[in-house]
């Protein structure tokens, strides 16, 4: 395993940390794969119950690199859409602990996974609209699919952050904590899930996917189909200019 991913297990619960803290935990191509083939082993490791995602430092993840590593944007989006499957065809729970700001595709990585539990200072970004971009990492599905339509196209077309509290309230999580307590509360989960009935928590992961996720897969399918041309426009450069610089964009149309 890279750098980019830790990995520790401890009781039938394997802890994957993002880290990048100098990046706020951005990553890239080969971490969006190499994450995808942590969590297929663990799924095919008899000695692993539960997989346990977080970030390291400050954030938990803000997305994808855009500073990082070169990659067609064919094989952006099958890398990125790598792991988002890989989490809900895994027959063991997924919790994300998301400990600080996750942005981009990173809220895709935790709306994925099973349980979420997120600290009341952290947010949910969708900031595509503002690079030229639409959301992806299942995001067009995930999120209207818990918060509603509306909702939804506050953050993906305005980029409304959507805090803790609010993210409780509005279904996206599972719990919130204070930062302090957020270790201990997905502790507490994991070890519960570690020693329950695994043929029983996996049909009921398979069960309530086959009803929540069913368009999951035309979703990704459909982001990655648009996304891929986006990715080759001027706007798109522009609006990655302009974040770099820290400027406001000029898009062309």
């Amino acid at each position: 395993m890279s750098e980019d991913l830790l990995r520790s297990v401890d009781g039938g619960v394997l802890t994957v940390t993002i880290n990048r803290p100098q990046r706020m935990n951005a990553f890239g191509v080969g971490a969006s794969r190499e994450l995808a083939g942590v969590i297929n082993d663990a799924d095919a490791d008899p000695d692993v119950r539960v997989v346990v995602i977080t970030g390291e430092g400050k954030a938990f993840c803000t997305g994808a690199d855009l500073a990082g590593e070169p990659a067609s944007p064919q094989e952006a989006m099958d890398a990125v859409n790598s792991y988002i499957r890989a989490i809900a065809a895994a027959s063991i729970p997924v919790i994300a602990k998301v400990n600080g700001p996750c942005a981009g595709m990173a809220v895709g990585l935790a709306l994925a996974s099973d349980l979420i539990f997120m600290a009341d200072t952290a947010y949910f970004l969708l900031p595509f609209v503002g690079i030229g971009l639409i959301p992806d990492a299942g995001t067009s599905a995930l999120v209207p699919g818990v918060v509603g339509r509306t909702r939804a196209m506050g953050m993906a077309l305005l980029g409304n952050r959507v805090y803790g509290p609010e993210a409780l309230a509005s279904g996206m999580v599972t719990a919130v904590l204070p930062a302090q307590a957020l270790d201990d509360a997905v502790a507490a989960a994991a070890t519960q899930l570690a020693h329950g009935p695994k043929d029983a928590i996996a049909q009921t992961k398979r069960a309530i996917n086959a009803t929540t996720l069913a368009q999951l897969e035309d979703a990704l399918d459909r982001e990655t189909a648009v996304q891929v041309d986006l990715l080759q426009s001027d706007d798109y450069r522009e609006g990655v200019a302009a974040m770099l610089g820290k400027r406001r964009p000029e898009f062309a149309r």
